[in-house]
């Protein structure tokens, strides 16, 4: 009983720490998230980055 327990709770933990951090990044494409792009510096980018600020923040 104790060990299905312990095991429910921390897969609940496990559940709220992943939507915790899932939270946190802007969605690809908002303004937030290219502003954030253009402060970040080019040689940091991606290879999908790169494509996404183009397709999103470039030729919207």
């Amino acid at each position: 009983m104790l060990k299905s327990s312990l095991s429910l709770t921390s897969a609940a933990l496990a559940l709220a720490l992943m939507a915790s951090l899932s939270g946190c990044a802007p969605e690809v494409g908002s303004e937030k998230w290219c502003k954030q792009m253009e402060d970040k510096p080019k040689g940091d980018w991606t290879v999908n980055e790169a494509a996404d600020y183009t397709k999103h923040c470039v030729f919207k």
